[in-house]
Formats: C-alpha cells, structure tokens, sequence
C-alpha cells in the first residue's frame, strides 16, 4: 500500500489535516487507534471560547471541519465578552461528546480519497532523509511521500491519580509506547509535558437549586460561514456557575503533598493558563474563592463536567473536595480527576509550515507540538494537511502571517518562541487582534484559500457578494447626509440624542454616542445583520485599524528581509552568544521571525543585517 499522506492520530489536529488533504486531492489515509475516539474530547465539553472561538472561525474560512461539526452539535452557544469590543469577542459552544465525533466521522466517510484504518504507528522509516513509509505495531508496512503526526496525549502517556502512575491514553486507551523514542532516534528533541481533567459528575446527585444558572444567548449564532443555525434558542441546555469556599481550600492545602503535583510524581512541565485547582491555591493565596462550572456532557448519558476542578489528588481526597461545594455535599464522582504525561517534541524544530526541519515531508500539528486545547490543535491540522498537499504539488508552502490570523500567531509563535509547557492561545498573544476578529475570518482567509485549492467555488463567491455588501452599505453611508426634516427631528428627540444635520451618516457613526441601530431609523438600510455588524465596526474603529495597517506594513517589511537557508552563523563576528544559539537553532526564515526570538537583541538584528549585505547584498 502506498498513499500520498498518512495521518496519524484521529483528534482533533488529525480529522481537519486528513479532511483537507484529502479535499485537496491526495490520496490520503488517516491511522487511528480506535475509530469510536475520532474526534474525541477527553477534557472539556466545549469547542471554542475566548481566541479559540476565532481559531474555530478561521478554520472554517480555511475549508476545515470544527466549526460544522460544532454547529451541528452542541446544545448551548453563547458570544463571550459581548460586552467588550470586537477584537475580544469569541464563541463558546456546549458540544455533545457522542454526536461530535459521530459527526466528525460521517464527514469523514463522506470525503473523497480519504480511509481509515485503525491500527498504531510504532515506527518511521526514512530513505535519503526523507519520508518513506510507517511501521504498524502489527509489523505491516505503509508507503507514503508525506506523513503528519498528530498523536495528541498518546506518546508514553501515563495517567497519575496521588501516587498512582498507570500507563495508558485518555479512557484508559492504549498508549504508544515506542514512537516517541523512534522519533528521538531520528534527531528530534523529546520534551515531556502534563495536562489534566477533573471529575465527572452523576446528574441526580448534584442540587441545582444552590447554584447560578448559565443559559445560552438568545440570539442565533454558527461558527461556520456556509451554515444556517441548526437548533432552538429555547431549547439549549443550561450550565451552573459555583464556586469554591475556605472548606475546600482547607481540603486541598492540608493534602498537598499527596497530588501527584506536588507530591513528586509529576516529571511533565503543565499548562500556565489552565492549572490544577491546587496550583490556583498555591499561586493565587489570596484569593477566597475561585470560579467553576457545571457542564452537561452529552443529552445521551447524565454525567456532568466540574469544569475549574481539575487536580490529581488520590480519590479519597478528590470526594471530600467535591463535597465541600455548594450543591455537591451528595455528590456521586462516576470519573475522577487525573493528570496525563505525555511525550511532545520540541516546536523549534518545525518549519513555519509545521514541516520538520529534521526529516523531509514529516509534518507535526497539535498536542505532540506543545499545544493544548482542541482549537489549536485544529487549525495546526489544517495547515499541516494544506502544506503537506502544496509540497506534493510542488508549490510554495502556506504560511499564514501573524497579521492574517489567530493560526498564525499560534505556529508563528510554536516555531520561533517554542514551548516549555502546553501553549493555550489567548487575545493578549495578537498583536494585531483588532483585526482578527470573530465577525471577518472569512474576509481575512477565504481568498487566501480559494488560491491554494482548500474550498469550494461556492464558498468563494459568497464571500465575495458579502465583500461588495459591505462596500456598498459603506459608500451608502458616505453619500447619505442627515436631512432636518420633521420626521427626523421626532425621532432623535424622543431617542434624546442632538446630531448635527448636514453630516454624512459615515461621520455620525463614528460618533461615540450613534449606533447602526439608530441610523436605520434616520434611513432605510435593508442589509443582513451580518453585513451591517462589518460596516459599523469598520467605521466605529477606522482610526485604530488605520494605526493597525501602518504598523503592519514596517513588520512586513522586515518579514520580506529573507535570510538564507545555508547561512552560517559561527561565521557573523560580534554576536552575543545567546543570540547565536537561538538563530542556530530556530534557524529563522527572514529578519522579521528573527526580532521574535526570545534571546535575539536589536543589537544581533543588526550585526546580522550588516552581515547579510555585506556576503548576500541583501538590504
């Protein structure tokens, strides 16, 4: 057997890159252990959430599958930070944990030049340093001239509940006991890395009553562009807000030492920005209580995530913390909480097109490049798959820019900073998020990716009609002026607002106190919601986006600065060693990823832009 792309693993980061390679014409076989896990979550019941909701869009725009599946799927969805401005607003999504992956692999089995095969990947074989076939655990041998890893926690995981260790994956699924040394043989570095999940709990014993009811918005949403909304608003699920009191916290800090955290039991580094309940106790003392969730799981079994709850404390411990809540004194655990240690590489190993700079035509994305949360681990996916079908066409690699997307920030930021612990996205890591919002992923990419093959002609066009929406709203908005007629008086006086009349409605709009809502009742606007949301944005915050662009255009100019691939850095004089450390070992493609690198001073850029005019002729 011989294909084009082999995929393994069957998470998140696998189904999108065997989808869109598949998509894009390869003859393309996903390997996954267990065919009921395709798509699985193990952890939280939700897709999306604060930046992640905007990676979920973008991979939409991009042709990728989350956001279908997730609007298929959930049970409750809500904007996050509806409050706040549009750079920080994202979806979250209750999704259900049976039909998710039972929709992911209906997509799946409907996508052309796309099998599946359950089986385990042990071993790589490499000829002339490239890739050349997979070994199975059963001896089988698969050819292909690409591959793509995406083994989420299953590298040499080990399960750790106190001093318990058991090996095994998420579900107590067989782990993959030899890939990562395989791996390591090859001359990737090996990292060891830690997450966790916290308890389950049976529905009928929890009391509702002492807790806070969370509902969906009531307003229709989807993650993806091409979808209609597929549920009732009246209809959604409903979560629990709770909170811990000073008995928990008493619980937790009296049996510190018998987490396996704490304890001595852990050797993998954990996620900063998604701790343990114990490491929130240690790190924020201070604080007397700390929030959490009660979320639905799925409509088919009734158990509930604790979400906030997460620990690796013995079991004993584990039922006295989750009946010290409020409504949870009777609690009955049907999953307890764990930590999981996994294998991961390291990400400075990777090209920007999550090729590895190690072996020819292997591909890495998700949890095994230090990633967390399925989000993230998606949108890697999709481009691995993209980059992987673009080198078998002989093209030019996808590289998606840190002012282009929340997926770019994410790989750029993997392959030039690296990670030491697992790498969640948040808002604060854009520099240019006022652009990168919820509301224009399709905007932003979808050209992009009608250029390189990765969706539909369909796709493409109805993003294009909505372009020239927006273009003629705005211009109709430039060309409007507000007339003092009687009409027009009556209705500013009884909204109690003074506007000057003779201004254009695209000059009242910027104004803090005019909304779009009260121009449609000055002028007739007969625009979908969607369009009249771009326009108004665009105007309201013209100025900041104008600031925006100026300060993309000087980091592009860097970014156009290449350095070459066979630069020798032992030979530039006057570096700081550091600096010359980290250019060695990232190896950056252009003076703009260099300045990124922690470690690299102006200083270094410009030794080294002196460097390459003086030996390259390269300004």
């Amino acid at each position: 057997m011989k294909y084009d792309v082999i995929v393994v693993g069957g998470g998140h980061a696998g189904c999108e890159a065997a989808h869109i390679a598949a998509f894009m014409g390869q003859k393309t076989l996903l390997i996954t252990m267990n065919k009921k896990n395709i798509a699985d979550m193990p952890c939280n019941p939700s897709i999306g959430g604060t930046a992640k909701g905007i990676i979920v869009r973008e991979i939409d725009a991009l042709g990728g599958l989350m956001g279908k599946i997730a609007d298929q799927s959930h049970f409750q969805i809500k904007m996050l930070n509806s409050a706040k401005g549009p750079a920080v607003r994202s979806l979250r999504a209750q999704a259900d944990k049976v039909t998710y992956p039972q929709n992911m692999l209906k997509a799946l089995n409907k996508t052309e030049n796309l099998e599946i095969l359950e089986g385990i990947v042990e071993d790589i074989k490499v000829k002339d340093n490239k890739i050349a076939s997979v070994i199975l655990s059963n001896g089988a041998e698969i050819q292909t001239k690409t591959l793509i890893l995406t083994t989420g926690t299953y590298l040499k995981a080990n399960i750790l509940i106190g001093s318990e260790n058991t090996e095994g994956g998420p579900h107590g699924e067989k782990r993959s006991n030899h890939l990562s040394d395989n791996l390591k043989k090859l001359g990737f570095h090996i990292q060891r890395l830690k997450t966790g999940t916290p308890q389950r709990i049976q529905k009928n014993s929890i009391d509702f009553t002492k807790m806070k009811e969370e509902h969906g918005d009531q307003e229709y949403y989807t993650f993806s562009f091409d979808e209609k909304p597929c549920y009732q608003i009246n209809e959604q699920q409903k979560c629990y807000l709770l909170y811990t009191n000073e008995k928990t916290h008493k619980i937790i800090l009296d049996n510190l030492d018998k987490s396996a955290m704490y304890g001595g039991y852990v050797t993998g580094i954990g996620p900063r920005y998604c701790p343990s309940i114990e490491d929130k106790l240690v790190r924020f003392q201070e604080k007397e209580r700390h929030q959490l969730f009660l979320e639905p799981e799925s409509l088919y079994y009734d158990e509930w995530y604790l979400q906030g709850f997460s620990t690796s404390m013995p079991r004993d411990i584990q039922e006295k913390m989750v009946h010290s809540l409020n409504g949870l004194e009777n609690a009955i655990i049907t999953k307890y909480a764990y930590a999981i240690e996994y294998d991961a590489i390291d990400p400075l190993q990777m090209k920007p097109s999550l090729e590895s700079k190690v072996v020819e035509g292997i591909f890495t994305a998700g949890q095994i490049n230090g990633t967390s949360g399925y989000e993230e681990a998606a949108g890697q996916g999709l481009v691995a798959g993209i980059n992987a079908s673009l080198k078998l066409q002989k093209k030019e690699p996808f590289i998606l820019k840190r002012n282009e997307s929340y997926i770019g920030v994410l790989i750029d930021d993997l392959v030039t900073k690296g990670t030491k612990e697992p790498y969640r996205m948040l808002t604060s890591r854009a520099e240019y998020r006022l652009l990168l919002r919820h509301d224009n992923a399709d905007i932003r990419l979808r050209k992009l990716a009608w250029n390189i093959g990765c969706i539909s002609e369909k796709q493409y066009q109805n993003t294009k009609n909505k372009i020239e929406k927006i273009e003629e709203l705005t211009n109709l908005l430039k060309t409007k002026k507000l007339k003092k007629t009687e009409e027009n008086c009556k209705i500013l006086k009884d909204q109690n607002i003074d506007l000057p009349y003779g201004f254009t409605f695209y000059e009242l709009l910027k104004r803090p106190d005019v909304n779009l809502k009260l121009i449609e009742k000055l002028i007739d606007l007969s625009y979908e919601s969607l369009i009249k949301e771009q326009v108004e944005i665009s105007i309201k915050y013209e100025g900041y986006i104008n600031k925006t662009n100026r300060d993309i255009e000087k980091m592009l100019k860097i970014e156009e600065k290449k350095i070459p691939e066979d630069i020798d850095y032992n030979k530039i004089k006057n570096l700081a060693s550091e600096a010359r450390q980290k250019l060695i070992q990232v190896r950056p493609e252009s003076i703009g990823q260099a300045a990124r690198i922690s470690g690299v001073n102006p200083a270094d850029l410009s030794i080294l832009a002196i460097y390459l005019r003086k030996e390259y002729g390269k300004e």
